[in-house]
């Protein structure tokens, strides 16, 4: 019998160094969802991997679980993923994609970011031809019930992505002087781009932006009147930041310590702040014993969301409403339809008997 599935790992049941190691890069995602409906025996698969989790979405054509085995077909290191792994069937699944989609399972409660990664996830399995007519359904409805969250609640007001919440730490660090500090950021993707737009609200003006392509760098740079940085200029430039952000999507580290010592020698140990927002991570963690340095990680800016989730939880109410109401109504359109029989005890059970909502497993 077959059944729909969600199984995973996030920032809630795994540390940072877990799911670096499990990162699935958008150059693999065919490569791993082909192997999957091979070799798992899911006939429709969309793998979602981001900063905070990694999902497998599917419909197994038998008996699908635990979630170990399914990750076996992308877990390269050989990690021992019992203890942070979840897995879910039937609506159980659907509901959890819808909660993810809405950003109600982020780590910023109500976070934009994600519905833009789910779309980005759901598009490069329909490229590769992994999706069908479920997955379809359930990612377009997950897609159509985030932005019903958003329009009819509060629960994005104020909300911020994982670039956002850095800036944040960088102003609770340097509180009201923040406009007036010198910040580097290190990688002009969606993540760079994030903490650049955000640094411009908060009035900054002195924006360095180092990345691999220099044109990139400079493109964003002159959104906010920054300067570009040549990647290979940005130790020497570095010298005059207060605050690094660095978020590459590099698959190994950029900053060594080596490179930070030799940087604190030029700015007589001034300190630096530098925000690792990057999985896999950017900075050599042994960067942190270098004196006058201090670093923090994506886990890090977890207990200071948590402030921001107090303001927000009133509006869960009335988004779990709507998650449940957009739930039962794609489960009744999968469901089986009842056919014309003339025997009154059928025997087999119709083709889409799957979707019936199934218990946690």
């Amino acid at each position: 019998m077959k059944t729909i599935i969600a199984a995973g790992l996030s920032y809630k049941t795994a540390p940072v160094e877990v799911r670096e190691q499990m990162a699935v890069a958008p150059s693999k995602l065919r490569c791993f969802g082909c192997r999957l409906r091979v070799e798992a025996g899911l006939s429709e698969v969309v793998i979602l991997s981001t900063c905070n989790r990694v999902e497998i979405y599917g419909v197994a054509d038998r008996a699908a679980g635990p979630a170990e085995a399914l990750f076996q077909w992308i877990n390269r290191a050989g990690l021992d993923l019992r203890p942070h792994l979840y897995f879910h069937k039937g609506a159980d699944a659907v509901r959890h994609l819808f909660s993810v989609a809405a950003g109600l399972d982020s780590m910023v409660l109500g976070e934009t970011e994600i519905t833009g990664q789910v779309k980005q996830a759901y598009q490069a399995a329909c490229e590769a031809k992994l999706t069908g007519s479920v997955l379809n359904r359930v990612f377009q409805k997950a897609l159509q019930t985030a932005k019903e969250v958003r329009t009819r609640t509060q629960i994005g007001r104020g909300a911020t992505s994982v670039g956002s919440a850095a800036v944040e730490l960088a102003e609770k660090i340097f509180g009201t002087d923040l406009a007036s500090q010198t910040i580097m950021i290190i990688g002009a993707g969606k993540m760079g781009e994030a903490c650049v737009r955000h640094l411009a609200k908060k009035g900054n003006r002195t924006v360095l932006v180092s990345n691999r392509s220099y044109e990139r760098a400079e493109l964003l740079a002159a959104e906010i009147g920054g300067r570009a940085i040549r990647l290979d200029d940005c130790f020497g430039a570095m010298t005059d930041a207060d605050i690094v952000v660095s978020s590459t999507g590099c698959p190994g580290t950029v900053l060594h310590r080596e490179q930070i010592e030799a940087v604190m020698k030029t700015r007589r140990n001034r300190r630096l702040i530098l925000i690792d927002i990057a999985v896999p991570r950017d900075i050599e963690p042994e960067v942190q014993s270098v004196n006058g340095v201090h670093l923090y990680n994506i886990d890090d800016l977890e207990t200071l969301v948590r402030e921001n989730v107090r303001h927000r939880e009133r509006e869960l109410e009335q988004c779990r409403a709507i998650l449940e109401r957009q739930t039962a109504e794609v489960m009744a359109k999968l469901a089986p339809r009842p056919t014309p029989s003339h025997d009154p005890h059928p025997t087999s059970q119709p083709a889409w008997a799957y979707l019936v909502p199934a218990a946690c497993g």
